[in-house]
C-alpha cells in the first residue's frame, strides 16, 4: 500500500517483549508498533505490526487507524475487547511506547 507523503506526518515506533512461553515469544521475543502519525490532528493515518501473520497485523491495524493517538485509552479499550490473543499487553505497551516516543518530539 502505498502511503501519500504530506510533511505534517512523522513515523514512530515502539517495542514490547512478548509474553514468554508463547510460540510467538520463541520466535521473535518483541512485538513492534510502527505508525504514522498527522502532527495536525494526532490521527493515526497508518499502522503496522511485526505480526508473523497479516491476518493479525491487518486486524490489529484497522482497530486503530483514523483515531486519535490522544484518545489512548479508547484505543487500548479496543484492543482489550476485540484482540483477543495472548500477545494483546504487549501490543497495548508497544502502542503506548509509540505514543511516547511520538509526544518526545515536543521536548526537542
Amino acid at each position: 500500500m502505498s502511503l501519500e507523503f504530506k510533511e505534517s506526518y512523522v513515523l514512530v515506533a515502539g517495542f514490547a517483549q512478548l509474553p514468554k512461553g508463547t510460540p510467538l515469544f520463541e520466535l521473535q521475543k518483541t512485538i513492534g508498533c510502527i505508525l504514522v502519525i498527522d502532527t495536525n490532528n494526532d490521527t493515526i493515518v497508518n499502522a503496522t505490526f511485526t505480526f508473523l501473520q497479516q491476518l493479525t497485523n491487518n486486524f490489529i491495524s484497522s482497530l486503530i487507524q483514523g483515531k486519535s493517538l490522544e484518545n489512548i485509552d479508547d484505543l487500548i479499550l479496543d484492543i482489550e475487547n476485540k484482540f483477543l490473543v495472548p500477545p494483546q499487553k504487549a501490543v497495548i505497551q508497544a502502542l503506548i511506547a509509540a505514543k511516547n516516543r511520538y509526544q518526545e518530539k515536543d521536548n526537542l
